[in-house]
Parts: C-alpha cells; sequence; structure tokens
C-alpha cells in the first residue's frame, strides 16, 4: 500500500510477491468461469505470467548488490479509456481482456506510487523493475484487444 513504510528491499519484495499472488490467484479463480477454451488459456497464461513475476521476485535477496533493470515499455493507452465491468459467469473476451488489463494498470499505478515514495536508490530500482513487469503485462493485453476487440469492428 502506497503508505506503507518498507524496512529493507526483502519488506518490498515480499509485498511484491504478495500482489503477484493475489493477481495468480485472481486468474485462475476465473478459468473455470471462462465460457471458451480460448478464455481459458489466456487465464491460464495471464496466471503463469504472474507466478513467473513472483519466481523473479523470490529470486532476488537484499544481499545482490546488482538490481533488476527496467526495460522500456510502450503504453497503448487502450485500457485507460476503457470502463471495467463486474465479471460474471457470462464474460466475453473483450470483458476479460478489459477485466485484465485494468488489474495490471492498477499495479503500474501501486508500484509507480511506491517507486514515488522510495527513498533508497536500491528501492527505487525495484519498484522501476516493477513497474516496467506490469506495463508489460499490459500492453501485451492492450495488444490482445487491439487484435480481437479493436480488429473485429
Amino acid at each position: 500500500m502506497p503508505g506503507q513504510n518498507f524496512k529493507d528491499r526483502d519488506a518490498i519484495i515480499a509485498f511484491a510477491v504478495e500482489r503477484e499472488e493475489e493477481a495468480a490467484r485472481a486468474y485462475g479463480d476465473m478459468i473455470p468461469r471462462a465460457q471458451s477454451e480460448s478464455l481459458r488459456l489466456l487465464l491460464a497464461d495471464l496466471k503463469s505470467e504472474e507466478e513467473h513475476h513472483k519466481r523473479l521476485l523470490l529470486s532476488l535477496s537484499s544481499s545482490r548488490v546488482a538490481s533488476p533493470r527496467a526495460a522500456a515499455v510502450t503504453d497503448l493507452r487502450i485500457s485507460d479509456f476503457l470502463v471495467e465491468a463486474p465479471l460474471d459467469g457470462e464474460m466475453s473476451l473483450q470483458d476479460l481482456i478489459i477485466f485484465a488489463a485494468k488489474k495490471e494498470q492498477k499495479a503500474v499505478e501501486l508500484y509507480s506510487r511506491l517507486l514515488a515514495l522510495a527513498s533508497a536508490a536500491d528501492e527505487k530500482k525495484l519498484f522501476e523493475f516493477l513497474v516496467s513487469q506490469e506495463k508489460q503485462h499490459k500492453l501485451r493485453l492492450e495488444s490482445e484487444y487491439e487484435k480481437h476487440v479493436l480488429g473485429e469492428n
């Protein structure tokens, strides 16, 4: 949470791991509700990516000198203009992509706020890395939206 004080880099990592676990669990919980195989595959892939981020975070330690590098990621900003509706048993591909993109957008915003609050250089680098990772997810989802939803209209 944005007002939270972290004692050290390990506390930041633990916080980020919790967020990744929550995201993976949310995607996993939606898999049985998906109405098509393509939706189930997309959800499973997103869940897998969040689990991968958790493993990346767990591989980091406070004793590691080098901080992870943040990659520059293009922001299509498509999800900035989409309205999120609650998901139900009848979710369409469009609903799913919007829900997931909004979830990733919120993660980008959270880690960006934490970056602004961070004082130590290694904390700042870690949050820059996390922002970059979540922006990559958001880009993938916005690209899927562009391909499957905007491309059909």
